[in-house]
């Protein structure tokens, strides 16, 4: 019976790929919200999303963590260290050790703490170079899990997503659908009866041929691929000017979701 979930986290959490009527975006952890809130009597729930894209692990402990540990909810949910592990040289054992320092202080402070892993990247383009690296990270992330009792949201095993309709245009961020199957992925880690299997397949696409592939490649190397690049270079993030959504009304997380079905 959680009546307080609070998410903290970066562009996943934001729900970053996953636009709403306004333009602002829904995401996996709205839609969750929905899911807790329906067992709920009405108006008896609270959601706050603290993510904010682009945040490094510093980052979200720094200005999400805080927030977190003075609503003290019933469930944090905790997305963090992906942004650090695609950054050259970052280490993620290390990376692994600040994550873990975090999780002492959300599970001293509020009910549950779920965690969750990274994506396996082997259909990424640019970063399937990176899929050990995810992998090492993923193996801690279970660790910290184990050693403090947290349940784990487990997108690395969700076989669903490697579906490329699962994934944005940006091909880094889930499309409305991806996040949909996530939400009810973390319904089935909590227990709960969901409205429908997220492993569910999808229906037969037809073939594409090599030139198709290649111009859509081509297509979104120039779009996202060239301007993600040049923000690393320039040492910019995507969260710059971003502020949080901040508490949500999941009556009006459904509104929004429904206006673009």
């Amino acid at each position: 019976m959680i009546g307080s979930y609070v998410a903290l986290g970066d562009s996943f959490t934001e729900g970053v790929g996953d636009p709403g009527p306004d333009g602002a975006f829904v995401g996996w952890a709205d839609r969750f919200a929905v899911l807790l809130a329906d067992r709920r009597p009405e108006g008896d729930f609270e959601y706050t999303n603290l993510a904010v894209r682009g945040k490094l692990l510093d980052q979200i402990v720094a200005d999400q963590l805080p927030r977190a540990v003075r609503l003290a909810p019933d469930l944090v949910s905790f997305c963090a260290g992906g942004n650090d592990i695609l950054r050259p040289g970052t280490d993620p054992d290390e990376v692994a050790e600040r994550f873990e320092r975090a999780i002492v202080q959300l599970t001293s402070s509020v009910g549950t703490v779920m965690v969750t892993t990274g994506f396996d990247t082997r259909r990424v383009p640019v970063l399937k170079h990176l899929r050990g690296k995810i992998a090492t990270y993923n193996g801690h992330v279970r660790a910290v899990a184990d050693r403090y009792g947290c349940p784990v949201l487990d997108l690395w095993s969700l076989k669903a997503i490697q579906d490329r309709r699962a994934w944005d245009g940006d091909r880094l961020h889930l499309s409305a659908e991806g996040h949909t199957r996530v939400a009810l992925r973390a319904g089935q880690v909590l227990g709960l009866e969901i409205p429908a299997d997220p492993e569910q397949p999808w229906p037969p696409l037809p073939p594409r041929g090599t030139l198709e592939v290649r111009r859509d490649d081509v297509h979104w190397a120039r779009e996202y691929l060239v301007p993600w690049i040049g923000r690393r270079l320039r040492g910019e993030s995507s969260g710059d000017h971003v502020t949080a959504k901040g508490t949500l009304s999941p009556d009006d997380i459904k509104e929004r979701i429904a206006s673009v079905a």
